[in-house]
């Protein structure tokens, strides 16, 4: 069982002792299953193969007040997402059959009813390349095996919280660069198109809009955007990639979102014309490129 090993009950937000996992609330007094503190909704697909994490999971979800529906492999997820509707899905990435990848995917392409579903994948520690795969395709987090049940509950409150929060109605929109977003619609445009951006994806857009001309970090990103202190950075950098696919004329060589070398990343809101505006020493051309060698990669950005 890739569950690390806790004492004492699981997070209980005073309704008592939980349900058994996968059957749905139990009969009682106590607040509205399906809402958590802060009045969010909270339908909860867990998908994972072993039978034992997937008890333990959906037993510490439903103690945190989330109605919890369960599924054994990848039809069967697809399956539950279109009965259910959830709000959130924690899916294994090794499944039998049709893998926690190929899941994403269907889900992002079922339509507007899931192409924007919060999606938290578990993977197992050390395999990188999967983890960035799994955020490729439009998870909005991840939580490596084993891990802590605590910490997963803390993670789905979190982005439930993110993805049902809604702006005042009074807040502007940000326009720039040709983009345009709706913080109370959650709509984004770019020259008048609508924006196909997850959750992540918008947040992360409207940020830069906001501080549109500064320099923003990878920790600055991970904690605004996404509400952590702490977490694998290379989150942050697959999701900068994905949303400079979206909106960037050239996603190889961006003029809006611009890797500022050592430093981070800049939007610019007026993005420079002309042949080789994208180069040059800390202006962030394309993907970075380190003064003195020529040599675009990623990574330079957060040296």
């Amino acid at each position: 069982m890739a569950i690390s090993t806790e004492t004492g009950p699981a997070p209980d937000p005073g309704r008592g002792p939980g349900p058994d996992p996968g059957r749905g609330p139990g009969p009682g007094p106590g607040p509205d299953p399906r809402v958590i503190p802060g009045g969010v909704a909270g339908r909860v697909l867990v998908v994972d193969d072993d039978p034992t994490v997937s008890e333990v999971v959906a037993g510490y979800l439903q103690r945190a007040g989330l109605t919890v529906h369960r599924a054994g492999d990848g039809p069967a997820a697809l399956e539950a997402a279109a009965r259910h509707r959830p709000d959130l899905v924690v899916l294994d990435l090794m499944l039998p059959g049709m893998d926690g990848l190929e899941v994403c995917r269907r889900l992002r392409a079922n339509g507007p009813g899931t192409r924007t579903l919060p999606v938290v994948m578990l993977t197992a520690r050390g395999d990188e390349e999967d983890r960035i795969l799994g955020l490729e395709v439009g998870a909005d987090d991840y939580v490596t095996k084993p891990f802590s049940p605590r910490e997963l509950v803390l993670r789905v409150m979190s982005v439930l919280r993110r993805a049902s929060s809604v702006a005042p109605a009074d807040q502007p929109e940000l326009a720039a660069g040709g983009l345009s977003v709706d913080p109370a619609a959650r709509r984004a445009t770019k020259d008048g198109m609508e924006l196909a951006l997850t959750l992540r994806e918008f947040d992360l857009l409207a940020y830069f809009l906001r501080h549109a001309g500064q320099v923003c970090d990878r920790e600055r990103l991970m904690r605004d955007v996404w509400g952590w202190d702490f977490g694998d950075l290379s989150t942050v950098t697959v999701h900068v990639r994905r949303l400079r696919a979206k909106i960037e004329e050239d996603p190889a060589d961006p003029q809006l979102i611009r890797t500022v070398w050592g430093a981070g990343y800049r939007f610019e809101a007026r993005p420079p014309v002309g042949p080789g505006a994208a180069t040059g020493p800390g202006t962030g051309g394309g993907t970075g490129t380190r003064p003195g060698t020529g040599t675009a990669t990623e990574t330079d950005a957060h040296a």
